[in-house]
């Protein structure tokens, strides 16, 4: 039996798991992501320090450009980090190999092992967190690109001057549809003077607002929230359609925090998605799944991704 680490870096947090070669997670551990290279590489390295013996390989997942060296180039939604060496100062101050990739193509590697896309030659992974990110296989293998940079979905244009996005341009996918935009349409909401349940579930603090109290609303029944994650469905359907149609997909999976919404965002998602897909009903539906391996598919993937290490 052999076993690797995988660690999967975004925005808020960073999870370390050990995965055993059938893909079972036997140790996981969660600690808040620290802003900047120095501080973030000290909550990684003593992640590990807790969760393998040192020789172990360790793949990491980073939200963010990594290039094919492990250099985490540029982290929107990871303040302070940029050009950052990561995978060379984690091998520097560890006794393990290391190999980084970005969190969403781990992801992706995850599901089409052991989650909803296992078996799917040609599947699309996104992930709606802090930012939107994007993993892309294609006949069995994921796409990077000459950089390593490809499926950087999150950034693709989709309203001409509308929200500014983490990476400092407006009207980005990520600025309209992930998990910290879902939380910024319903405090504009309340600002409104609607969203009074969503508002008690923040104790009357708009700035607390996330989507975590939309949620809570809208499986309280609440007609604001329900509405409102219909809008927020539909901003994701734009870019999942639009994919749809450049990729052909086999299958979709979605990952993040906000899949706990379960049909809540699924349902006006499926119907969302089938009105902005072109020729809808001239195609073969495509499924768009919950990612199978939940909170755990970046992390996970990133434990596959470190078996390329093993001797």
């Amino acid at each position: 039996m052999s076993f690797t680490v995988g660690l999967d870096i975004g925005g808020t947090k960073v999870l370390g798991v050990v995965v055993d070669d059938a893909g079972n997670v036997v140790a996981e551990r969660v600690h808040k992501s620290e802003h900047g290279f120095t501080a973030l590489v000290a909550c990684c390295v003593g992640l590990l320090e807790h969760l393998a013996h040192p020789g172990t390989p360790v793949g990491v997942g980073a939200a963010g450009l990594v290039d094919l060296q492990g250099n985490l180039r540029f982290a929107p939604n990871i303040p302070g980090v940029i050009e950052a060496p990561l995978q060379a100062e984690l091998e520097a101050k560890t006794d393990r190999p290391v190999i980084v990739d970005n969190d969403a193509n781990v992801a992706a590697l995850g599901e089409v092992t052991y989650g909803a896309a296992q078996g799917a030659r040609d599947a699309l992974m996104v992930t709606l967190g802090t930012g939107i990110g994007g993993g892309i296989v294609m006949n069995g293998s994921v796409l990077r690109g000459a950089n390593g940079f490809a499926a950087e979905i999150g950034h693709i244009t989709v309203e001409r001057g509308g929200p500014m996005c983490a990476c400092g341009e407006r009207g980005h996918w990520e600025a309209i549809a992930s998990g910290h935009a879902l939380g910024r349409m319903a405090r504009e909401l309340i600002a409104s003077g609607r969203g009074k349940a969503i508002f008690d579930l923040a104790f009357g603090d708009v700035n607390a607002v996330t989507g975590h109290e939309v949620g809570a609303a809208a499986s309280a029944g609440d007609d604001d929230a329900l509405a409102l994650l219909e809008v927020y469905a539909d901003n994701v359907s734009l870019g999942l359609a639009a994919l749809a149609n450049v990729l052909d997909p086999q299958r979709i999976v979605i990952a993040g925090g906000i899949i706990t919404l379960g049909p809540l965002l699924f349902d006006p998602l499926h119907v969302a998605f089938a009105r902005h897909i072109e020729a809808a009903e001239h195609r073969p539906p495509i499924p768009i799944l919950p990612a199978a391996l939940g909170v755990r598919a970046g992390g996970i993937g990133a434990a596959v991704l470190a078996r390329s290490l093993l001797p």
